[in-house]
Protein backbone atom coordinates (compact mmCIF):
# COMPACT_ATOMS: atom_id res chain seq x y z
CA UNK A 1 0.00 0.00 0.00
CA UNK A 2 1.39 3.40 -0.98
CA UNK A 3 1.69 5.86 1.82
CA UNK A 4 1.08 9.50 1.15
CA UNK A 5 3.85 11.84 2.23
CA UNK A 6 3.03 13.74 5.36
CA UNK A 7 2.53 17.43 4.73
CA UNK A 8 5.09 19.71 6.30
CA UNK A 9 4.08 21.37 9.53
CA UNK A 10 3.93 25.18 9.52
CA UNK A 11 7.01 25.41 11.73
CA UNK A 12 9.00 23.16 9.38
CA UNK A 13 8.12 25.36 6.39
CA UNK A 14 8.95 28.48 8.34
CA UNK A 15 12.31 27.10 9.45
CA UNK A 16 13.19 26.18 5.86
CA UNK A 17 12.19 29.64 4.62
CA UNK A 18 14.26 31.31 7.33
CA UNK A 19 17.28 29.17 6.43
CA UNK A 20 16.88 30.13 2.77
CA UNK A 21 16.61 33.81 3.72
CA UNK A 22 19.56 33.50 6.09
CA UNK A 23 21.77 32.54 3.16
CA UNK A 24 20.91 35.88 1.57
CA UNK A 25 21.27 38.10 4.63
CA UNK A 26 23.84 40.28 2.85
CA UNK A 27 21.27 41.41 0.28
CA UNK A 28 18.99 42.62 3.08
CA UNK A 29 21.83 44.55 4.71
CA UNK A 30 23.02 46.01 1.39
CA UNK A 31 19.53 47.13 0.38
CA UNK A 32 18.94 48.49 3.87
CA UNK A 33 22.10 50.58 3.76
CA UNK A 34 21.22 51.87 0.28
CA UNK A 35 17.70 52.87 1.34
CA UNK A 36 19.03 54.50 4.50
CA UNK A 37 21.52 56.55 2.48
CA UNK A 38 18.79 57.59 0.04
CA UNK A 39 16.59 58.61 2.96
CA UNK A 40 19.38 60.68 4.51
CA UNK A 41 20.17 62.32 1.17
CA UNK A 42 16.49 63.04 0.68
CA UNK A 43 16.29 64.64 4.13
CA UNK A 44 19.08 67.00 3.09
CA UNK A 45 17.38 67.84 -0.20
CA UNK A 46 13.68 67.76 0.66
CA UNK A 47 12.63 70.05 -2.20
CA UNK A 48 14.28 67.72 -4.72
CA UNK A 49 12.69 64.73 -3.00
CA UNK A 50 9.28 66.43 -3.12
CA UNK A 51 9.65 67.14 -6.83
CA UNK A 52 10.82 63.59 -7.54
CA UNK A 53 7.83 62.15 -5.67
CA UNK A 54 5.39 64.46 -7.49
CA UNK A 55 6.92 63.59 -10.88
CA UNK A 56 6.68 59.88 -10.05
CA UNK A 57 3.04 60.23 -8.99
CA UNK A 58 2.37 62.26 -12.15
CA UNK A 59 3.81 59.51 -14.36
CA UNK A 60 1.78 56.85 -12.55
CA UNK A 61 -1.42 58.92 -12.82
CA UNK A 62 -0.81 59.59 -16.52
CA UNK A 63 -0.26 55.89 -17.21
CA UNK A 64 -3.36 55.01 -15.20
CA UNK A 65 -5.44 57.62 -17.00
CA UNK A 66 -4.39 56.47 -20.44
CA UNK A 67 -5.11 52.87 -19.43
CA UNK A 68 -8.58 53.82 -18.24
CA UNK A 69 -9.29 55.74 -21.45
CA UNK A 70 -8.24 52.73 -23.52
CA UNK A 71 -10.41 50.51 -21.35
CA UNK A 72 -13.36 52.90 -21.68
CA UNK A 73 -13.23 52.74 -25.48
CA UNK A 74 -12.91 48.95 -25.42
CA UNK A 75 -16.12 48.62 -23.35
CA UNK A 76 -18.05 51.56 -24.83
CA UNK A 77 -21.18 49.42 -25.13
CA UNK A 78 -21.35 49.09 -21.33
CA UNK A 79 -23.42 51.40 -19.20
CA UNK A 80 -20.28 52.37 -17.24
CA UNK A 81 -18.53 53.82 -20.31
CA UNK A 82 -19.02 57.40 -19.12
CA UNK A 83 -17.63 56.62 -15.66
CA UNK A 84 -14.49 55.00 -17.13
CA UNK A 85 -14.11 57.86 -19.57
CA UNK A 86 -14.41 60.61 -16.94
CA UNK A 87 -12.08 58.76 -14.58
CA UNK A 88 -9.51 58.34 -17.36
CA UNK A 89 -9.74 62.01 -18.33
CA UNK A 90 -9.35 63.09 -14.69
CA UNK A 91 -6.31 60.88 -14.10
CA UNK A 92 -4.71 61.93 -17.38
CA UNK A 93 -5.21 65.65 -16.71
CA UNK A 94 -3.96 65.31 -13.11
CA UNK A 95 -0.88 63.42 -14.31
CA UNK A 96 -0.17 66.02 -16.99
CA UNK A 97 -0.57 68.84 -14.45
CA UNK A 98 1.87 67.16 -12.06
CA UNK A 99 4.40 66.71 -14.86
CA UNK A 100 3.92 70.22 -16.28
CA UNK A 101 3.95 72.07 -12.93
CA UNK A 102 5.36 69.89 -10.12
CA UNK A 103 5.09 72.70 -7.56
CA UNK A 104 1.34 73.02 -8.10
CA UNK A 105 1.13 69.24 -8.04
CA UNK A 106 2.98 69.21 -4.72
CA UNK A 107 0.56 71.78 -3.30
CA UNK A 108 -2.47 69.75 -4.39
CA UNK A 109 -1.03 66.46 -3.12
CA UNK A 110 -0.08 68.05 0.22
CA UNK A 111 -3.59 69.42 0.65
CA UNK A 112 -5.06 66.02 -0.22
CA UNK A 113 -2.70 64.36 2.28
CA UNK A 114 -3.79 66.76 5.02
CA UNK A 115 -7.48 66.17 4.23
CA UNK A 116 -6.95 62.40 4.17
CA UNK A 117 -5.19 62.43 7.55
CA UNK A 118 -7.97 64.55 9.06
CA UNK A 119 -10.61 62.16 7.71
CA UNK A 120 -8.75 59.03 8.89
CA UNK A 121 -8.10 60.55 12.32
CA UNK A 122 -11.75 61.51 12.70
CA UNK A 123 -12.84 58.03 11.58
CA UNK A 124 -10.54 56.36 14.12
CA UNK A 125 -11.90 58.61 16.89
CA UNK A 126 -15.47 57.81 15.85
CA UNK A 127 -14.72 54.06 15.90
CA UNK A 128 -13.06 54.46 19.31
CA UNK A 129 -16.02 56.45 20.64
CA UNK A 130 -18.45 53.70 19.60
CA UNK A 131 -16.24 51.02 21.22
CA UNK A 132 -14.70 52.97 24.12
CA UNK A 133 -15.86 50.47 26.75
CA UNK A 134 -13.69 47.73 25.24
CA UNK A 135 -10.25 47.02 26.71
CA UNK A 136 -7.28 48.38 24.81
CA UNK A 137 -9.26 50.72 22.58
CA UNK A 138 -7.53 53.77 24.07
CA UNK A 139 -4.69 53.05 21.63
CA UNK A 140 -7.08 53.61 18.75
CA UNK A 141 -8.07 56.93 20.32
CA UNK A 142 -4.41 57.92 20.61
CA UNK A 143 -3.80 56.91 17.00
CA UNK A 144 -6.83 58.93 15.91
CA UNK A 145 -5.70 62.02 17.82
CA UNK A 146 -2.15 61.85 16.42
CA UNK A 147 -3.41 61.32 12.85
CA UNK A 148 -5.98 64.11 13.19
CA UNK A 149 -3.39 66.54 14.59
CA UNK A 150 -0.93 65.66 11.81
CA UNK A 151 -3.62 66.40 9.22
CA UNK A 152 -4.54 69.68 10.90
CA UNK A 153 -0.87 70.74 11.06
CA UNK A 154 -0.45 69.99 7.35
CA UNK A 155 -3.67 71.88 6.48
CA UNK A 156 -2.76 74.90 8.64
CA UNK A 157 0.73 75.15 7.10
CA UNK A 158 -0.56 74.79 3.54
CA UNK A 159 0.54 75.85 0.90
CA UNK A 160 3.97 76.84 2.26
CA UNK A 161 4.68 73.36 3.61
CA UNK A 162 3.92 71.75 0.24
CA UNK A 163 7.52 72.43 -0.80
CA UNK A 164 8.95 70.10 1.82
CA UNK A 165 6.33 67.88 3.49
CA UNK A 166 6.10 65.19 0.78
CA UNK A 167 9.88 65.00 0.42
CA UNK A 168 10.36 64.79 4.17
CA UNK A 169 7.79 62.00 4.52
CA UNK A 170 9.37 60.06 1.64
CA UNK A 171 12.83 60.53 3.17
CA UNK A 172 11.66 59.25 6.56
CA UNK A 173 9.98 56.29 4.90
CA UNK A 174 13.16 55.36 3.01
CA UNK A 175 15.29 55.81 6.13
CA UNK A 176 13.07 53.61 8.31
CA UNK A 177 12.72 50.96 5.61
CA UNK A 178 16.50 50.93 5.31
CA UNK A 179 17.02 50.58 9.05
CA UNK A 180 14.42 47.80 9.21
CA UNK A 181 15.98 45.84 6.34
CA UNK A 182 19.48 46.25 7.79
CA UNK A 183 18.36 44.98 11.20
CA UNK A 184 16.45 42.11 9.55
CA UNK A 185 19.54 41.13 7.55
CA UNK A 186 21.72 41.16 10.66
CA UNK A 187 19.13 39.05 12.53
CA UNK A 188 19.08 36.57 9.64
CA UNK A 189 22.88 36.40 9.77
CA UNK A 190 22.82 35.69 13.51
CA UNK A 191 20.16 33.02 12.94
CA UNK A 192 22.28 31.41 10.23
CA UNK A 193 25.33 31.31 12.47
CA UNK A 194 23.40 30.05 15.50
Amino acid sequence: MNQLPTPPTPTTGLAENLRALGARWGWFVGLGILLSLLGLAGALYVLVMTLVSVLFIGIVMLAGGISQLIHAWRVREWRSFLMWMLSGVFYTLAGLLALYDPLTGAAILTLLLGALLIAVGALRLWIWFNNRTQRGWQWLALSGIVTLLAGILIAVGWPENSLWILGLLLSFDLLFQGITLTLLGLALRRGKEG
